[in-house]
């Protein structure tokens, strides 16, 4: 139970409310009868003061209230208004600009609950007026709080090493913070590494991508950590106390030069294993480097493929090519490094849709079918084939069908639209008909060009001659009907402009894949205590005014790990995110909200029942006093532990047991 207070205070401190009701222009007002809300809020105990406004949370509208509060002796706010989550601090600024202590407040949403849920303007009015009158009887209870300030490390974590990480990592190592660039793979570069050119204008992928992660490589402010993943994570904003694994290469990354001589002379004398690179068209040996631009230029040796690793009992000619730098180290072990930052950006990326999911398409099955990124590896001149985009036969393709929105759009795989497939498909439609001359025809349900530039690439594909077909593709099957369908692919599609059913037969069919999160998008949730939405996605704090924050302070999000986006898209919000935690770092500290859970040490057993159940593992056991001990920089409010504790020994600031009977009681005292 509380300690607080637990009768209405007197004397010179008797409330004095006032309570402010907003128009929201007519989005309260054309459901809400504002007037008689404000008048039956003048009549309710203890209220002095009873107003209405056109914009309450307009500039005019908090110096209302700020004068209100010195005019009329006013000791407890009430507006009734729009959402908290929106106006709450605008608010409690403009009580606090009053000159009374912010927390005396409290916000009433009549929008939300009483104007947008409604259709009859009485019972929308007779709902408000209770919300109002709960409030009232509510805030007799409220009591000054202050917000506590930690100090915030200027020290900076970016996991994943795509062009977000990339870029969020560069814009803060510019402004001269320290950062540290995790990424799972033994090189950066992400998705964007594979790509041959980027739309709109046909950009050189690597022309704009290497000189980013050499610069990344170089940068004195940067600590790059490739082939390597974070293991756990401890603290809270402004202090994280992170562990990162650090995975054997086998390789010393100082004397290792790149040379890659150990490659030539291993005793694989041919490349036999899949280069996940190039998805495997192509193959690798068990000591490689991803691609020619890799960043760092070291290295790898595979694990799961390479002799001496798995047996000990190789020549090590690798080793013996390496000579005096003995750069080849193979008694690595895993290795930990912790590191304590203040703020932490999450790029981690997606992943492609896989196309085997959708057996009608006979991806896996029908050997000339491919997915958009694997013809993005045929094209590039690094690639499997040097540029040529060729069937498995080694022929020229003469005719391609592309099919938009596999695994987008459909109740079957992911409902959403993954935003890049239409432009991703355009170009992988300008380029093959470049390299090889072909007759290409682009299957779609919509073409979605909403990108500065986009809509004018569309149009130029049309004036090149490339076929587009509307209509959803229902199969990509082998048999044939007809002597000039022999060895052809066979795409069938009901034509929804002509309104038949076609059989198209090509050569190549090129699926545009949509993106997926990641499939351990849950267990990075988990790790930094972050949300995701339904799908999978990273949960961005509020989609409009806070889309790269999340739900956890210091712990921000950018990239596809967001959501689909391009990389125009990326690159702009992981700059947001780069300049999200500059604005932390130099202001030096951050403010906790004393809306947190508290503990009464005489009453609490010390049974742990709380400290699972915390959302936000804010709460430990003090093997000392045998007590549970909660983290008020950690705690979020959330009130789990208050409604689960047996002794009744949490409570909660502004959520005390008097201020919650009282609200209730307010609520019922109409009924």
């Amino acid at each position: 139970m509380s300690n607080r207070l637990t009768e209405p205070p007197t004397g010179a401190d008797e409330p004095r409310i006032g309570v402010f009701v907003c128009h929201c222009g007519t989005n309260i007002a054309s459901k809400v009868d504002v007037h008689d809300v404000c008048e039956y809020a003048g009549t309710l105990p203890g209220v002095a003061f009873s107003t209405e406004y056109k914009y309450m949370c307009s500039d005019p509208g908090q110096e209302f209230i700020a004068a209100a509060i010195k005019e009329h002796k006013l000791n407890r706010i009430v507006v009734s208004a729009c959402s908290p989550l929106l106006h709450e601090d605008t608010f409690r600024n403009a009580v606090a600009k009053g000159g009374l202590n912010p927390y005396y407040f409290h916000m009433v949403n009549i929008r939300e609950h009483g104007a947008w849920v409604h259709e009859d303007k009485a019972s929308a009015t007779a709902k408000s007026k209770d919300l109002v009158r709960a409030a009232v009887y509510r805030i007799v209870f409220h009591e000054a709080l202050e917000r506590k300030r930690v100090s915030v490390d200027p020290k900076v974590l970016v996991v994943g090493g795509g062009i977000a990480g990339i870029h969020a990592a560069l814009t803060l190592a510019e402004a001269g913070k320290k950062v540290y660039l995790v990424e799972r793979e033994p090189t950066i570069g992400g998705h964007m590494a594979q790509f041959d050119k980027t739309f709109p204008t046909l950009d050189c992928s690597a022309c704009i991508l290497t000189p980013k992660m050499s610069k990344v490589k170089s940068h004195p402010n940067i600590t790059l950590w490739t082939y390597s993943e974070v293991a756990e994570v401890d603290g809270f904003v402004g202090n994280f106390k992170v562990k990162v694994k650090r995975k054997p290469r086998y390789i010393v990354e100082d004397a290792c030069v790149g040379c890659m001589d150990c490659i030539d002379v291993c005793v694989f004398k041919e490349a036999k294993f899949e280069d996940e690179f190039n998805l495997g068209l192509s193959k690798r040996k068990p000591v490689y480097i991803p691609f020619p631009q890799a960043t760092p230029q070291i290295v790898t040796i595979d694990p799961d493929t390479c002799i001496e690793v798995k047996t000990g009992k190789c020549k090590k000619t690798c080793v013996e090519i390496c000579g005096d730098r003995n750069a080849i180290d193979f008694s690595q072990k895993e290795k930990i490094e912790e590191i304590e930052v203040g703020n932490i950006i999450l790029a981690t990326g997606f992943k492609t849709y896989d196309p085997a999911r959708s057996p009608e398409y006979g991806y896996g099955r029908l050997e000339n079918v491919y997915t958009g990124l694997e013809i993005e590896r045929l094209i590039n001149s690094s690639g499997p084939t040097g540029g040529h985009v060729v069937c498995r036969d080694g022929n020229k393709p003469k005719t391609v069908g592309i099919i938009h929105c596999v695994g987008s759009r459909d109740e079957k795989s992911n409902k959403w639209c993954s935003r890049v497939c239409c432009m991703y498909s355009l170009k992988l439609a300008h380029l093959i008909k470049e390299h090889t001359g072909a007759e290409v025809y682009n299957f779609y349900i919509d073409i979605r060009t909403p990108g500065k530039g986009y809509e004018e690439f569309y149009d130029r594909l049309q004036g090149e001659g490339v076929h587009f077909i509307r209509g959803r593709v229902s199969e990509i099957a082998d048999w044939i009907v007809s002597p000039e369908e022999e060895g052809k692919l066979i795409i069938r599609v009901e034509d929804t402009l002509s309104g038949f059913v076609r059989r198209i037969p090509v050569d190549m069919a090129v699926l545009a894949v949509g993106l997926e999160p990641r499939p351990d998008a849950q267990e990075v949730r988990k790790m930094f205590n972050i949300s995701c939405a339904t799908e999978g996605w990273f949960l961005e704090r509020h989609p409009k005014l806070a889309p790269v924050d999340t739900f956890t302070d210091g712990i921000f999000i950018a990239g596809g790990c967001q959501g689909p986006k391009d990389i125009p898209d990326t690159v702009a919000q992981a700059g947001s995110a780069a300049a999200q935690v500059m604005a932390l770092i130099d202001k030096g500290y951050v403010e906790l909200e004393p809306n947190t859970a508290y503990i009464d040490e005489k009453e609490c057993s010390g049974c742990k029942s709380c400290i699972p159940l915390c959302p936000y593992t804010a709460i430990s056991f003090d093997a000392g006093s045998l007590k549970a001990v909660i983290n008020e920089a950690l705690c979020k409010g959330c009130g789990t532990c208050v409604a689960s504790c047996p002794s009744g020994s949490i409570s909660q600031n502004l959520f005390e047991d008097a201020e919650i009977y009282s609200e209730i009681e307010g609520v019922l005292a109409d009924v």
